[in-house]
């Protein structure tokens, strides 16, 4: 599958999908614990960050502030799109909703507010049927 770089295109077709868990954000000095599977490893000068699953950070007692919802924009987008992350990031934060991006090979992930992640799919879907009626 070709990855796409079209902004319109990718609004349109982003088919966000809320995961039904809830992921925090943690750092540790060296690696995972045992028995925690991130989704997603930032290394920094201050220690390594992980999101993990809530239920795993509890059960290794990692320390956490932020519990997030997932949402997956199905649509592959290409690397070096421009304006995906920009449109997402304001459409949500227009509505006064954080979002922290990480990009995968194959699709974005967007971790927003737990309490509030099905009002950012409702506000992703209106966005996606917007381009898609624009792009007619």
């Amino acid at each position: 599958m070709n990855a796409e770089r079209d902004l319109t295109r990718l609004l349109a077709g982003m088919r966000p999908e809320l995961d039904p868990g809830r992921y925090v954000f943690t750092t540790v000095d060296g690696p995972a614990p045992a028995g925690v599977a991130p989704v997603v490893t930032v290394t920094e000068p201050e220690g390594l960050t992980l999101v993990v699953r809530q239920e795993e950070a509890d059960a290794a007692g990692l320390p956490y502030d932020y519990v997030a919802g997932r949402i997956t924009l199905r649509v592959h987008s290409a690397l070096d799109a421009v304006g995906l992350t920009a449109a997402v990031a304001g459409e949500l934060a227009a509505a006064g909703l954080s979002c922290n991006v990480v990009a995968g090979f194959h699709h974005d992930h967007l971790f927003v507010e737990h309490d509030r992640a099905s009002r950012a799919l409702d506000l992703l879907n209106r966005l996606s049927q917007r381009s898609a009626e624009s792009a007619g």
